[in-house]
């Protein structure tokens, strides 16, 4: 189960589900799926039943949203949710099996020399920690709990693996793939990309894409209100606020823009069939982008209250005769064609059918092919941190796809790689001492896992997972 969750932690997915740890999340109406009998359980260890109401609180406490787990249903976010969940459990039991303890002076000093808790002086502030406790919405005794499991854990695993000493063999190693350089040779894609669109490729692409080009014409009317117009001074009083209070109670009670306007002698304003585009003034700009709240709105822009009404939202494709819309189109037909030229030169890579020749066939200039030399994985001077990490995985005179700092797409070649051994006085060794044990414990860490999931009987429900999915889908 462990095993299964390290893998799931390192996928993209687990990326979207770090950047939504802190949305807070309530299962409603979950308990409805749950209902009758043995169907309330959703997995067994040993004896030990794992109930459908302890994996429910057990996703309310990893926070994800409904949105997110709807979204990862075929990538099995539900039985990774589960397996984590049994995972934790397999830990408690082989802790207290193993009379793994953590003294209350030990979690006293945790908390005593957590940097966030800690005032000027570098001395425990209870004033902080009461004030850590009210923002994350904790008590005393439910964080401490819970770092007390974490230190429990901490502690099993550390008797687990503890005293590695990884041999200069396997430090050389990761110094090695981490320090070689590499002599690339690169073509900014942009050179050789296809920035044209025809007329028929134009007609073509809104003929394609009908619903993807359909923007938002609006019918509204509107007018500033302002002292001079509103109450015949040229300054704010208290005659205007007044009056400004009885038009938000009008909009309140239902009234319409035609009606107010007879009221308070309002002239009115109005455009119809209008769509944004370059030369809208600051007002239009701001009814178009309240299009889809309510249709009357009184907005106070500092200097005048503006007020306006739409009544009419209608979706359609801007006439040929829109040089923006066209100008639109045009650019979709190129991003397409870019598109289009890296999926398929991607394809020819990733198949084995691109080589040298083909890569001075697609510069279509030899001087468009340009070179760097990467001093080590952290050289990201030039492609993005991913595209490096990319290349640092790949063969000698291999070919790839990367993205630079700008976003621009190139089209790599590894000319040639050079590789250094690691000094065993350099200043750095530590570091990667500390890497070549993180890998031996990783591998110690899966081999437990197998053993727990040997050494505990874990019968999972599949019926109740079934449920579970169908609830989201």
């Amino acid at each position: 189960m462990i095993g299964k969750l390290r893998g799931f932690s390192n996928s993209k997915l687990a990326g979207v589900l770090v950047g939504i740890i802190i949305i807070p999340f309530v299962f409603w109406g979950m308990g409805s799926v749950f209902s009758g009998g043995n169907t309330n359980n959703v997995a067994k260890i040993n004896n030990e039943i794992i109930s459908s109401k302890d994996f429910i609180n057990f996703v309310n406490d990893s926070r994800l949203t409904n949105e997110i787990i709807k979204a990862n249903l075929d990538k099995n976010i539900i039985e990774n949710i589960l397996s984590e969940l049994i995972s934790e459990k397999l830990i408690e039991m082989e802790i207290k099996e193993l009379n793994v303890k953590v003294s209350e002076e030990a979690l006293a000093n945790k908390i005593r020399s957590n940097a966030i808790l800690l005032d000027e002086n570098n001395k425990f502030s209870r004033v902080k920690y009461e004030k850590f406790l009210l923002e994350n919405n904790l008590t005393a005794s439910s964080f401490e709990n819970s770092l007390r499991k974490q230190e429990l854990k901490k502690n099993l695993f550390n008797y687990i693996s503890g005293g590695i000493i990884s041999p200069h063999f396997l430090k050389n190693k990761i110094y090695i793939s981490e320090n070689k350089k590499i002599e690339l040779e690169f073509l900014d894609l942009d050179l050789v990309h296809d920035k044209t669109a025809t007329d028929i490729e134009v007609e073509e692409f809104i003929k394609n894409n009908q619903d993807l080009l359909k923007i938002d014409f609006i019918d509204a009317a509107y007018t500033k209100i302002t002292p001079q117009n509103l109450v015949e001074i040229d300054e704010f009083n208290d005659e205007f606020f007044k009056k400004i209070d009885e038009i938000e109670n009008n909009i309140l009670n239902g009234s319409n823009l035609n009606e107010i306007s007879k009221i308070y002698n309002l002239k009115l304003d109005k455009i119809s069939n209008f769509v944004l585009n370059d030369n809208s003034d600051e007002i239009l700009e701001e009814i178009y982008s309240k299009r889809n709240q309510d249709k009357l709105q009184l907005i106070d822009k500092n200097d005048y209250y503006l007020i306006f009404e739409i009544s009419n939202i209608n979706k359609k494709i801007p006439n040929r005769s829109n040089k923006d819309f066209i100008k639109s189109v045009k650019k979709n037909v190129i991003l397409k064609k870019k598109f289009e030229f890296n999926k398929e030169l991607y394809e020819k890579i990733d198949d084995k059918l691109f080589n040298d020749d083909e890569f001075i066939k697609i510069s279509k200039d030899k001087n468009n092919i340009k070179a760097i030399t990467l001093k080590n994985l952290n050289d990201i001077n030039f492609f993005d941190s991913e595209s490096v990490e990319l290349i640092y995985t790949l063969p000698n005179k291999s070919f790839t796809l990367v993205t630079g700092e700008t976003n621009k797409v190139y089209l790599t070649k590894i000319k040639d790689i050079y590789y250094s051994k690691i000094d065993k006085n350099d200043n750095n060794i530590s570091e990667y001492s500390s890497k070549s044990n993180n890998d031996i414990i990783n591998n110690i860490y899966t081999s437990y896992d197998l053993s727990l999931n040997t050494k505990y009987n874990v019968k999972i429900f599949n019926q109740t997972i079934e449920r579970v999915k169908n609830y989201f889908r």
